[in-house]
Formats: structure tokens, C-alpha cells, sequence
């Protein structure tokens, strides 16, 4: 009976994980996400490595303190410590995040913690592969060794681009497919073709030596970004459904078959002082990954991050799917089942009390809910607010330029003038953005909706980045431009005074490149 209850420990890794971390990917509210992108991506890597090296010299006291007690029946190296600190320090914070949804918490901490929980998964698999990975000279192959480590940190690289670019062409490669043929007459098959093309990538990804959970969570982010808007109706609407089935039925599934493990697992390692120093270290580790990166962070960040969102992080950081499917993996071991009961042991307590407090913590911690998923933050004084656009060029979101980095911006302008008109049916023609002599590649690559189109295709969560010189806002004889300078025909006047003369009177409008947008001139709420 207990082998019929067992399953491979790769049946988590290659069938159940894949769809839970596509649909993180597909699923991205893109508009918050990359609002947010320096910070995730730093609390995701560098926060992740700092967590894992933390915990893993904070175990390794614990298992010499063991050593000394008499507690330690076998082999512990600090080897073993590090790729537990690489297991634990997978977040996976489902059940606040399902909280936040449904009682709408602010956007950007929402944000914030999702984006992280889904590249810090992918951090610490490739993480975990490349503790395994190091492999000093010499008869000590638990000693440090450099040459050891700097290979290992070469693997994490190589193998962390690999599989970002694996999981980027595979995704190109399905928006151009749906872009140039007729799928889209066929919803059913243009269905199937997307599951298909999207679970290759897996595949592909492994069979190429790389990790394929990594490469299935870009290869999300680039079909959500670009083969969404190529896709008819009916199938965006199926392929949204049939990817959360799937993530529910995967993540309830894990979840089920870890209550059976505590049971039915026969070589569970109990130790009170392992499992005590454990809770300990994942705590102060946390601490570290969240507190000083926060204070490094908002020394750049226009909107701060405020003590009560990292308190917030703090307290959400659960451990879930990843961290037992990255514990359950090799239990061949004494160290790595004493690392897999104490895992079990970590995701219990996490999900169960953790989770269960986070609508107190909301309440104690002043956290706004409540809140309109597509609203953005309330404008400063010193900027403009574009609420909508109607042009032909307007990319749909409520961004202004002081709110973007210039790095993200010039990364938004080239995708919007050149891959969102090669890979999709929407932006601008490619004979308007391309040099003349590449005259004939862009009639060929251009859609012909993007010229038959009076309505350009809208995106729910895209964003609008402003560069300076963009924006021009006119009053009758008097332009106002995106950095509060101004021109007057007939005497000089400032911004202030001339948006005080004028509100409410004549006509009001922005021009941006050829785009009439609207602004709200008068506070309605």
C-alpha cells in the first residue's frame, strides 16, 4: 500500500510543477510587475543568494552544535547546509497572495511579493543545481575549493541564461506562428498548439541540459506579452482557464500529497534541535533578505517601500510546492532526509499559522485594501497623470515619465516601435519606425490589421512610458510640456498660472506624438 502511495519524486518536478510556474508567468499582471522590476529582481536574486548563504553557515553551526551534543548520527557537510539554504529560501507565498486578491491589497506590494515568490523559485532550483554542481580536486571534496566555486557560479549563470533564453525563443516562436497563419479561424487547434508549443519548452529545456521550470516561467511571461494578442477570443479565454485548472489541480495536489508524505515517508529524520535551528534561521534570513535591501532600495525608488510593506514581506515569506518538491528529490541520504522532514515540517507551520494570520496583519499593519487592481498610485505635484489615449501610438496605462527608470524606458519604447509590431498584430506600422531602406522587410513583417485597425488592440495591464519632451499640453495660446516648462504667444506665463487661468475653460488636450490624450482637470471625487 505504501508503494502505491509513493510517487517518483520526478513526477513533482517534470509533470506538476511546469503548469503551477507557466501560470505564474501567464498570469503576470505586467503593468505592476515591471513598475516594480529593480526591486523584484533584486529581493529575487540577490536577496535569494543572501538567504541561502545565511541560512545554510547558520545550519552549519547547528549541525557542529549537534556534533557536540551527540545528536548527529552521520555525515552532515556544509555542502548539505548550503543546498538546504537553497531549498528553504524558496518562497511560496500562495495563500497570502490568494488573501490579497481577494480583499484587493495594495497593488504594488501584491506586486512585490508575487513577482518575487515566482523568480525566487527559479533562483533556487538553479541555485540548488549548482551547490550540487560543486565538486572540489582533491580527496576533501567537501573542503572549499575556488576553482570549484567559481565553476559553480559559472553553472548558475549558464544555465540560468539558457534556460531564459530557451523559455524567450520558444515564446517568440509561438507569436510569430499565430501572427502569419490562420489559427486563429480554428480556436480549438490554435488552443492545443499553444499547450503544446508552451509545454516543448519544458522539454526542449531539458533535453538541452537546462532547467526547464526556469525556461516555462519566461517562456509565460513572453507568450502573455506577445502570443496573447495574437490569439482569437475564444482562445485567449481557454487558455487562461485551462492553465489556473491546471496550477489549482497541481498546487492542491502537492499540497494533499504532503499531508500523505508525513505519514507514509519511512525514513523521516526527527531532530528537535535541527528542526528549532532551522525556524531560526529561515527567520533571520528573511530578516536579511528583506530589511537591508529595502533600505538600499528606497534610496532609488520614487515610491518608497514603507515599513508596514516590509513587515508584510517579512511575515509572508511561506515555504510551499518548490521547497518540497526541491526536498523530496534525493532522500537518499541521512543529511538529505533530516533536510526533507524538517522541510515538511517548515511548510505545515508556514501555510497553516503564517498564512492563517495574514488578514490580522493586513488590519495591524494599516495595509490599504479594497483597492482597484488597474488604479495606480495618486500623482505627485510635479507630474502629469495621462488617464487615456486614443491615438494610434498609445500604449495603454497610467504612467508618467519621473515614475519610470530610463533603463525600462528605452527597453519599453524599442518593444513597443519594433517586437510588438513584429510579433503581434498591435503597435505601429514598421514602415513608420524602420529606416527607408528597410522599406521592403517592414511592409513584409507589418500586419495588415495594424493598418486596417481604427482601434488598435488594448492591453488591460500594459504600461505607458514618457520620455521627456513627449508630452505637450496645450491651453488655447499657451503650451505646457512634460517637465513643467512653458511657451505663451502672447506674454510669458508660468505652468502654475497658466493651469490656474485656464482650468476649466477652452478646450484642454495633449498632443504625444500625433495621440490626443485626456487629462482630468478638475478633481471629481
Amino acid at each position: 500500500m505504501l508503494r502505491k502511495v509513493t510517487f517518483d519524486p520526478e513526477v513533482f518536478f517534470n509533470i506538476l510543477l511546469p503548469p503551477i510556474i507557466f501560470h505564474a508567468g501567464y498570469s503576470l499582471k505586467k503593468r505592476h510587475f515591471f513598475r516594480n522590476l529593480g526591486s523584484i529582481l533584486a529581493y529575487a536574486f540577490l536577496g535569494t543568494a543572501v538567504s541561502c548563504f545565511i541560512i545554510g553557515n547558520l545550519m552549519y553551526g547547528v549541525v557542529k552544535l549537534m556534533k557536540i551534543v551527540g545528536q548527529l548520527s552521520d555525515k552532515f557537510y556544509y555542502t548539505d547546509c548550503l543546498f538546504f539554504g537553497a531549498v528553504i529560501s524558496a518562497t511560496d507565498p500562495v495563500t497570502v497572495l490568494a488573501i490579497f486578491n481577494e480583499l484587493h491589497a495594495d497593488v504594488d506590494l501584491y506586486a512585490l511579493l508575487f513577482g518575487e515568490s515566482v523568480l525566487n523559485d527559479a533562483v533556487a532550483i538553479v541555485l540548488s543545481s549548482s551547490i550540487v554542481a560543486y565538486q572540489p580536486a582533491g580527496l576533501n571534496t567537501h573542503a572549499f575549493d575556488a576553482a570549484a566555486f567559481f565553476k559553480s557560479v559559472g553553472i548558475f549563470l549558464g544555465i540560468f541564461s539558457g534556460s531564459f533564453t530557451m523559455g524567450a525563443v520558444t515564446g517568440v516562436v509561438t507569436a510569430l506562428v499565430t501572427k502569419f497563419t490562420k489559427l486563429h479561424c480554428f480556436p480549438l487547434l490554435e488552443t492545443a498548439l499553444f499547450f503544446l508549443m508552451s509545454w516543448s519548452t519544458f522539454l526542449l529545456a531539458e533535453a538541452c541540459g537546462f532547467t526547464g521550470v526556469v525556461a516555462v516561467l519566461f517562456c509565460g511571461i513572453t507568450q502573455a506579452h506577445y502570443t496573447y494578442n495574437n490569439l482569437s477570443v475564444e482562445s485567449r479565454s481557454r487558455t487562461k482557464q485551462l492553465f489556473e485548472v491546471l496550477h489549482f489541480l497541481a498546487e492542491n495536489f502537492i499540497f494533499s500529497y504532503m499531508g500523505l508524505a508525513l505519514f507514509t515517508f519511512q525514513k523521516h529524520v526527527f531532530s528537535p534541535v535541527f528542526i528549532i535551528g532551522a525556524f531560526v534561521a529561515i527567520f533571520l534570513g528573511r530578516a536579511a533578505h528583506i530589511y537591508p535591501l529595502s533600505f538600499f532600495l528606497n534610496l532609488g525608488r520614487r515610491h518608497k517601500i514603507g515599513w508596514n510593506f516590509q513587515h508584510m514581506m517579512m511575515f509572508s515569506g511561506l515555504r510551499g510546492a518548490m521547497a518540497f518538491a526541491l526536498a523530496i528529490r534525493d532522500t537518499a541520504s541521512y543529511a538529505r532526509q533530516m533536510m526533507f522532514t524538517t522541510t515538511l515540517l517548515i511548510v505545515f507551520f508556514t501555510v497553516w499559522i503564517i498564512g492563517g494570520g495574514t488578514t490580522p496583519m493586513l488590519s495591524w499593519l494599516n495595509i490599504r485594501v479594497g483597492v482597484d487592481p488597474d488604479q495606480d498610485p495618486p500623482p505627485n505635484n510635479d507630474s502629469f497623470q495621462v488617464l487615456q489615449g486614443d491615438g494610434p501610438d498609445t500604449a495603454r496605462g497610467n504612467r508618467t515619465k519621473q515614475e519610470s527608470a530610463w533603463l525600462f524606458r528605452l527597453w519599453y519604447s524599442f518593444d513597443h516601435n519594433y517586437l510588438k509590431p513584429i510579433l503581434t498584430h498591435s503597435g505601429p506600422p514598421l514602415t513608420t519606425t524602420l529606416p527607408a531602406w528597410c522599406g521592403l522587410l517592414a511592409r513584409c513583417l507589418t500586419s495588415p490589421q495594424v493598418y486596417d485597425n481604427q482601434e488598435p488592440l488594448r492591453e488591460e495591464d500594459s504600461d505607458f512610458i514618457l520620455t521627456e519632451g513627449d508630452l505637450t499640453l496645450t491651453y488655447g495660446d499657451s503650451t505646457v510640456t512634460a517637465n513643467g516648462s512653458s511657451s505663451s504667444h502672447a506674454a510669458p506665463t508660468s505652468a502654475e498660472e497658466v493651469l490656474e487661468r485656464d482650468l476649466g475653460m477652452g478646450e484642454q488636450k495633449v498632443s504625444s506624438r500625433g495621440t490626443r490624450l485626456v487629462f482630468p482637470l478638475e478633481d471629481n471625487a
